[in-house]
């Protein structure tokens, strides 16, 4: 029958293929090789779960890339059909009845998986920063790897839950995170200057907010406060919250600092202050006496000069060049968000306020 192709897979290949004449022997091969890519899948999987707790995400991923390189070579060189992981799932789970994630889908994953990052080494070490669950969501949510391997490393770096990330690719965190206007390249030394800068984003999304469209700066304030844990989040990695309507005392006339943070990587104080009106030029002269104030009183040898943070509704860039040309403050400008506009014609389609008071009027 041509010789024993029970051992090697690559040589029960190359006995189907000078074979192919013989209708019955080729079914066998097909059959054996088969057999010979299960066992092969098989002893990967074991060698997986053996190894120690510590690495074992780094050693799931592995596997995981494993199964779905074969699965990628065997659809390329043998012709494999999408019927064949059907077939594969179900010989896995019974081989591995305790062991999730064996699924169709999860090996049409781990192929997706393979063929997006084909080198094996790159995945034990970069891509292990993070767990099988964040990267399917990575595949499915973010496209091109470029965008991936950042949101990799944020998520490695802040350690986001996967439902965190969603928010934050939701939100366009890559496209908002870096593009603050300021002055930090002008004022602060470099790296010092670009680590400020990747700090800030630009508009900051306060989503998580209900207010009116006419609220004031204390309404804003208040509920960023009553949501501190969200707004800490929306700020980055690496704010601590001080205190809001920080006391400061200047000549014998005391002033409120909207909000005071320290920024822990930065080494730095950051004082924010939130207006709910476009932007003035004005606004930068007193975020500029401020931080002159808290780097007198309050930043010692050991901290980097402190930054200012405007936060207003929408700012005009020209303006905001020219109010930050010649402050000796490192100053960032950004604009916030309540809610997504919604598109007029399902805006047009939706009740009005009047409108469900009269209903629940005519339903009493």
């Amino acid at each position: 029958m041509g010789g024993d192709i029970s051992g090697d897979p690559k040589r029960g290949r190359q006995a189907c293929r000078t074979s192919r004449n013989n209708l019955y022997y080729q079914t066998i091969c097909i059959a054996i090789y088969y057999l010979q890519i299960l066992e092969k899948l098989k002893s990967q999987i074991r060698l997986a779960r053996l190894q120690t707790v510590v690495s074992a995400n780094a050693v799931l991923l592995k596997s995981y890339w494993q199964i779905g390189n074969t699965i990628l070579q065997q659809q390329s060189e043998e012709g494999w059909g999408a019927k064949i992981i059907d077939r594969l799932s179900s010989d896995l789970k019974e081989a591995f009845p305790d062991m999730k994630g064996l699924s169709v889908r999860n090996l049409k994953y781990m192929r997706a998986f393979a063929g997006s990052y084909p080198d094996g080494e790159f995945v034990q070490g970069t891509l292990a920063q993070i767990t099988w669950y964040h990267h399917i969501t990575l595949l499915d949510k973010v496209k091109g790897n470029q965008q991936r391997l950042c949101y990799i490393g944020e998520t490695a770096r802040n350690g986001w839950s996967r439902d965190v990330m969603v928010h934050q690719i939701e939100s366009k965190y890559l496209e908002r995170k870096g593009i603050t206007q300021s002055n930090f390249k002008e004022i602060l030394p470099a790296p010092f200057s670009d680590l400020a800068q990747q700090s800030f984003k630009d508009p900051y999304l306060f989503d998580f907010l209900t207010l009116a469209d006419n609220h004031r700066e204390k309404d804003l304030e208040n509920a960023l406060i009553e949501n501190i844990t969200k707004f800490l989040l929306e700020l980055g990695m690496g704010f601590a919250f001080i205190g809001r309507q920080y006391p400061i005392v200047v000549s014998e006339k005391e002033f409120a600092i909207d909000l005071l943070f320290y920024h822990i990587k930065l080494r730095s104080y950051v004082v924010i202050e939130l207006k709910v009106v476009d932007f003035e030029p004005e606004f930068v002269c007193k975020l500029n006496f401020y931080l002159s104030a808290v780097d007198a009183q309050l930043k010692t040898e050991l901290d980097q000069p402190s930054i200012g943070l405007l936060i207003c509704k929408t700012k005009d860039k020209l303006m905001v060049e020219y109010a930050l040309k010649d402050i000796s403050k490192p100053i960032g400008i950004s604009e916030y968000r309540l809610t997504e506009m919604l598109p007029a014609d399902v805006k047009s389609s939706l009740p009005t306020i009047e409108e469900i008071e009269q209903k629940l009027a005519n339903e009493k």
